[in-house]
Protein backbone atom coordinates (compact mmCIF):
# COMPACT_ATOMS: atom_id res chain seq x y z
CA UNK A 1 0.00 0.00 0.00
CA UNK A 2 1.42 3.25 -0.84
CA UNK A 3 2.30 5.84 1.77
CA UNK A 4 0.76 9.24 1.58
CA UNK A 5 1.11 12.12 3.28
CA UNK A 6 -1.39 14.48 5.33
CA UNK A 7 -1.46 16.57 1.56
CA UNK A 8 -2.54 14.15 -0.60
CA UNK A 9 -4.65 12.34 1.74
CA UNK A 10 -6.78 15.36 2.00
CA UNK A 11 -6.71 15.95 -1.66
CA UNK A 12 -7.84 12.13 -2.61
CA UNK A 13 -10.60 12.65 0.00
CA UNK A 14 -11.74 16.28 -1.90
CA UNK A 15 -11.07 14.29 -5.25
CA UNK A 16 -12.89 11.99 -4.48
CA UNK A 17 -16.54 14.21 -3.77
CA UNK A 18 -15.75 16.53 -6.44
CA UNK A 19 -13.11 14.52 -9.08
CA UNK A 20 -12.99 17.77 -11.40
CA UNK A 21 -12.54 20.60 -9.07
CA UNK A 22 -10.14 22.69 -10.23
CA UNK A 23 -6.38 22.32 -8.75
CA UNK A 24 -6.45 26.19 -7.92
CA UNK A 25 -9.47 25.69 -5.01
CA UNK A 26 -7.71 22.33 -4.21
CA UNK A 27 -4.75 23.78 -3.26
CA UNK A 28 -6.78 26.62 -1.28
CA UNK A 29 -9.08 23.86 0.55
CA UNK A 30 -5.64 21.24 1.15
CA UNK A 31 -3.15 24.61 2.16
CA UNK A 32 -0.67 24.29 -0.64
CA UNK A 33 -0.07 26.90 -3.26
CA UNK A 34 -0.85 26.14 -6.79
CA UNK A 35 2.07 24.81 -7.92
CA UNK A 36 3.08 21.88 -5.32
CA UNK A 37 -0.30 20.94 -5.80
CA UNK A 38 -0.69 20.41 -9.39
CA UNK A 39 2.58 18.34 -8.94
CA UNK A 40 1.48 16.40 -6.11
CA UNK A 41 -1.79 15.96 -8.40
CA UNK A 42 0.51 14.74 -11.69
CA UNK A 43 2.27 12.45 -9.61
CA UNK A 44 -0.40 10.89 -7.86
CA UNK A 45 -2.02 10.26 -11.74
CA UNK A 46 1.69 9.19 -12.87
CA UNK A 47 1.64 6.32 -10.10
CA UNK A 48 -1.68 5.28 -11.34
CA UNK A 49 -3.52 6.50 -8.12
CA UNK A 50 -5.99 8.64 -10.08
CA UNK A 51 -6.73 7.06 -12.97
CA UNK A 52 -9.51 8.54 -13.98
CA UNK A 53 -12.85 10.35 -13.83
CA UNK A 54 -16.18 9.14 -14.01
CA UNK A 55 -19.89 10.15 -13.50
CA UNK A 56 -21.62 7.67 -10.99
CA UNK A 57 -25.24 7.87 -11.22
Amino acid sequence: MPQFDEFEIRMLDILQRDGRKPVSELAQEIGLSTTPCARRFEALQETGIIKGFAAVL
